[in-house]
Order: C-alpha cells, then structure tokens, then sequence
C-alpha cells in the first residue's frame, strides 16, 4: 500500500479522519491471492484497529504543517494517514505486550485470531499461539505499510530520505520506551527519573515529536528546517507533560468522563509518575497494599487515593507537567516556533484538549508561567 493506494484526491478535506485509511486497509484484503483467507483476516483485524481512533497524531502533524507554511493538503493527509497506521501498529502489538483482549469496545487483532483457532477446536495452548501470531503479524503488517506510505510519498529525494531516518529512529526509541515499561518493578520503589525516561521514549517520541518534525521536513523550507532542533525539544518536553496528566487520570479520573478505569494501573501495578512520586512520601505503604491487586476495585482503590491526595502526591505529578509546560514554551519561543502552534501544543499536553484537536475544535492555551524550571536539563 502506498500513500496513492491510501486513495486521497488531489483536492481533499483538510481535516484528517481515519475513513479513507480504513477503507484502504480493507481493500488491501482483496489486493492478493488469498485462498486460506489468513491475509484477509489480518487486513481486517488492522482496519478495525484504525478506526474510531481519536485522529490526535495525525491532527498533530497537519497543523505543524499549516504553521509551518505547509500549502500541499494532499501530500500532509498522506502521511497522516501514514502517521496513523504507525499507532496502529505500535497498539496492536501493544495489547500483545499486555494481554489485552478489547480495544475501543472491540476484540483486539490478538483476540481475534485466538478467538478463530478456538472455532476450529485448537487446545487451549493453540488458541494461545493463534493470538500472539495474529497480533504479531498484524502489527509488522502496519509498520512495514507504514514505511512505505512514506517512502512513496511525492516528495523530492532528500525529503524521502529524512524522513525514513527520522521514523526509524522513532520506531527504534517507541521499541525501548516500550520494552523499558515491561522491566521497570513499580514495587522496587522505581526512580522518578526511569519512569519519566521511559515516558519520553514510549509516548512523547512517536505521539508528538514524529508529528512536530516530520512536517517540518515536509514543508521543507529553511525556515521549517532550521526549527527541527527545537521541535524535538519541544516535542519530548509536552510529551512527557501528556503522559504525566494521563497518569492522574489513571488514578483520579472519573471513568465515566475519562473512558478510562481509574483502578488499571494500580490493578496491573504499572510504574507510572503517581506511583514513582508516592515512593518518596508517606502514601507509600497504602500504595504497596494494592499494586499488582488485580482484585482491585474503585472502592478498594478509595483509600488509597485519600492518601495519595493527603501526602500532595497528585499535586507534585500536576507540577512536574507544569513544568515541562513553562520550559517547552520557553525553548519554542526562543527558537521561533509560531506561538499558535505552541498554544496548540501545550494545550493539548492536556488529554481532553487533544481529542478537541484531532476533530478541528479551536483550543485555548492553559496558562502556564513560562518561565521554566530546569529547562537546560531536559531531554
């Protein structure tokens, strides 16, 4: 599939969903011979996996583009669509990783195959393999199309050749953030400075550095070129600031609001930012009790987010944001970034404000002193 077959016209929506994406995956079921229908299963899984995603890298990237002078739509929704079939296949290897079996309301590509063998009357240890095959192959499907998406796109060669090197090098940081979560033991008392690490490289690297300086190479101007050292750090900094206020959502957040559970990552015993900071204070032994309890539920969980609330763990993680916040306006102002794009951009380190992103819902800035705290330390 290429960035033709993804099937945009030459004059298209400037507003990126993932419609034309997930009728192109599906095409691509009948593109090949396909006498055991094992292809058509895996191009299915993928496009169910695309779709009714919440369209915030690919939001990202287009508007990038557009305030960075971007004039060619068309060329920027190609590699949107491109931008998003990379997530997709970094999720469907995920819920490999983690053994998750539903995704958006929907069986994932893993449980689906496993769900298939079991039709077919395999053991229970073959259902397992089905699952872990599927979901592996699924998702190396979605990174290799993804590649060629950008390799194929109608850019002059040194375009082409920049962003191949910028996403494999994205690829190969996501593969470490991610490998780096599964080893970090949330019961060791893991170092603040590990965790913030590994959120960089998991979440901020593929979720907002990708989309920040592959527009800039697409735009291609001097100017657009000359503010790639300063969107990576940009990038990095907002990254880890999302990834900081997903983790309280993970603990605080009401469910009902967030669609997420406010029990998981203490039920999984994940070494997120709230856990890392309670380490160091008091919250710590009632924080010990649950993580990894995968009997926890919301009422068990009460007592502990009293005490993480008592000991200021929420406000020390809402601090570290801020603080990311202030120094990635800092570095952005100074190097020029458009200040529409940075409002844009710390705005959007707040979870909810990126789901108004991706669906074109103007969003005002959250103030945050800019002055920043220790910017010359950040990565």
């Amino acid at each position: 599939m290429s960035a033709v077959a993804i099937g945009r016209s030459s004059a298209p929506d400037p507003t990126w969903t993932s419609d034309a994406l997930v009728d192109a995956l599906r095409r691509e079921a009948t593109r090949l011979p396909d006498p055991d229908g094992h292809l058509a299963s895996l191009w299915d899984a993928l496009a169910d996996a695309a779709d009714g995603g919440s369209g915030v890298r690919p939001a990202l990237l287009l508007a990038t583009y557009r305030a960075l002078g971007g004039e060619r739509d068309d060329l920027a929704l190609a590699l949107a669509d491109a931008t998003e079939l990379l997530h997709t296949a970094f999720l469907v290897h995920d819920d490999v990783i983690d053994h998750d079996d539903v995704r958006r309301g929907r069986p994932t590509a893993a449980a689906r195959h496993g769900a298939a063998a079991r039709a077919r009357g395999a053991s229970p240890a073959g259902v397992a393999d089905a699952a872990l095959a599927g979901g592996i192959l699924a998702g190396d499907l979605a990174l290799v199309r993804a590649v060629s998406a950008v390799a194929s796109l109608d850019v002059p060669a040194a375009t082409r050749a920049g962003l191949l090197d910028l996403l494999g090098d994205v690829v190969a940081e996501s593969a470490a953030g991610e490998l780096a979560d599964t080893t970090v033991l949330a019961a060791a008392r893991p170092p603040l400075a590990t965790v913030l690490a590994t959120a960089e490289r998991k979440t901020a690297v593929y979720t907002f550095v990708w989309p920040l300086r592959a527009a800039a190479l697409l735009v291609g101007t001097p100017s657009a070129l000359a503010l790639a050292p300063a969107l990576e750090h940009v990038g990095r900094l907002v990254g880890v600031a999302f990834q900081l206020r997903d983790d309280l959502r993970g603990t605080f957040g009401d469910p009902a609001a967030t669609g997420k559970s406010c029990v998981s990552d203490l039920r999984a015993g994940r070494a997120t930012a709230v856990v890392a900071v309670a380490a160091g204070t008091g919250a710590w032994p009632d924080v010990l009790r649950v993580l990894g309890d995968v009997t926890l539920d919301a009422a068990g969980a009460e007592p502990v987010r009293r005490a993480l609330v008592a000991h200021g763990v929420p406000d020390a993680v809402a601090r570290l944001a801020d603080d990311r916040i202030a120094s990635a306006l800092h570095v952005g102002r100074a190097a020029g970034v458009p200040d529409a794009l940075l409002d844009l951009l710390c705005a959007g380190a707040c979870v909810d404000a990126l789901a108004a992103v991706a669906v074109g819902t103007p969003v005002a800035a959250t103030p945050v002193d800019a002055t920043p705290v220790n910017a010359g330390a950040e990565a």
